[in-house]
């Protein structure tokens, strides 16, 4: 594999003139794929040169040079640990979503306008947290005013964005003085997140026949398109009842299309959840409950 790496690296480092833009972008995911799992090792094999260069060290005459020995010794032996976990999570097999986008969903919960508020506190944490990772973010749709957020839902791009924030999903609670409170008391509010994979490279099929489509004047301080075109949408998805509405943007079909874009997202986790289901009902048939009345 390190040979297979390098060998990338001079392809894309050399003369790429002639070079078609789908085998660039294949060479470079080839490239970022397996560089995870090189360049820990890469980093692995230097430290080993590090120890045993400080495993001579400590042999020496000179008693000073033996204790720096001893205590580099102890954070190289730190770092190696870190370093062989991280090419252990390297190879552990990975999902297939866990690569893939997000779409991020946060909803106030609980608390009235604290609750509002919170649900604006987690999204500026998200949107740091994104900046730090380089990582793209799109509002796909949003129910807020001012800083007070009902409901937003963002699409995220980048480089394994599900497989870091798959994690986040369910109910977030903050205990404080919220900002609303005027006898300083203490309060308890809630938030909801949901992270959905990005559907965009799977095949979910949607039939047209299973949708039923329905456009309303979109809501909002006012303004040009706002109570005065019916520019926002709301798809059903029949067979599932799963529902989603969009009115963020000023046009009927892109609010469409950033409606199917979470609706794809949804119906996406719910197969997933489902196959997750069945593979561990089949696991516990097999396996059994572990009783002494069970037998082969």
């Amino acid at each position: 594999m390190q040979y297979k790496h390098n060998k990338i690296m001079e392809q894309m480092t050399g003369d790429i003139s002639g070079m078609e833009r789908e085998d660039m972008a294949r060479l470079a995911k080839e490239q970022s794929s397996m560089g995870m799992i090189v360049v820990p090792y890469e980093h692995l094999l230097k430290l080993y040169s590090e120890l045993i260069e400080l495993e001579q060290m400590m042999s020496a005459d000179d008693p000073d040079l033996r204790r720096l020995a001893r205590e580099e010794r102890q954070e190289v032996l730190e770092n190696v640990v870190t370093a062989e976990n991280d090419i252990i999570n390297a190879l552990l097999p990975k999902d297939s979503a866990e690569s893939a986008g997000a779409i991020l969903e946060i909803r106030a919960g609980t608390g009235g306008d604290e609750a509002s508020i919170f649900c604006g506190d987690l999204l500026h944490m998200y949107e740091k947290y994104a900046q730090l990772r380089k990582w793209k973010l799109e509002t796909m749709s949003m129910d807020s005013e001012g800083d007070k957020i009902k409901e937003i839902v963002l699409k995220v791009s980048g480089r394994g964005v599900f497989g870091v924030l798959m994690f986040e999903s369910g109910v977030h609670r903050v205990q404080r003085v919220p900002a609303t409170e005027t006898q300083g008391r203490v309060h308890t509010s809630t938030a909801t997140v949901a992270v959905l994979p990005h559907a965009a490279n799977v095949n979910i099929v949607i039939k047209e026949s299973d949708l039923r489509i329905d456009v309303f004047r979109a809501s909002g301080k006012g303004g040009q398109h706002v109570n005065t075109t019916d520019s926002a949408v709301r798809i059903t998805h029949i067979p599932t009842g799963i529902s989603v509405e969009n009115q963020q943007e000023r046009s009927q079909i892109q609010n469409r299309e950033r409606a199917m874009q979470v609706l794809r997202a949804r119906m996406y986790e719910r197969e997933r959840s489902r196959l997750d289901l069945e593979r561990r009902a089949s696991r516990n048939k097999l396996i059994g409950s572990g009783d002494r009345s069970e037998k082969c």
